[in-house]
């Protein structure tokens, strides 16, 4: 009788683990294959420089102004006779008066801004608006 051996087990699969892309590491996921047109324009894109300069367009910076509006809060000519609560003088320097509403008694006004029926709103009461806009010294002592 023969002596029983254990046989050794191949270790054959049936494909490379890297299907032919050599180093394991370059397999994984899109790492070797590079950018899609400009993508990786960023801090390290020594290499693509020449391009992005020698484009027809403007790559690079923004254009044009962008002004910047003022935000106001809201108040109505409705609203004007319980806010003054028995003053004839009212300073709303944050506010946009609107001509929603009635005023029936004459007040003195200054507002950020307004609208027309408001104005006239006021006038036709006896009252009068004032527009004043506000210094950016203003803006900044909270005032």
């Amino acid at each position: 009788m023969g002596i029983n051996k254990k046989r050794k087990k191949s270790t054959r699969m049936r494909g490379s683990q890297t299907h032919g892309r050599g180093f394991m590491k370059k397999a994984r996921g899109s790492g070797h294959r590079g950018g899609f047109g400009m993508a990786g324009t960023g801090k390290r894109a020594d290499q693509k420089k020449t391009l992005i300069t020698n484009l027809k367009y403007k790559y690079f910076g923004k254009s044009g102004l962008k002004a910047k509006k003022k935000k106001y809060k809201i108040i109505n000519v409705g609203d004007l006779k319980r806010v003054a609560g028995g003053k004839k003088e009212i300073s709303l320097l944050n506010y946009k008066l609107l001509a929603k509403g009635e005023v029936k008694k004459s007040l003195s006004v200054k507002v950020g801004a307004t609208s027309k029926g408001a104005v006239e709103k006021v006038e036709k009461a006896g009252g009068k608006v004032e527009v004043v806009e506000k210094n950016k010294k203003d803006e900044k002592n909270g005032d």
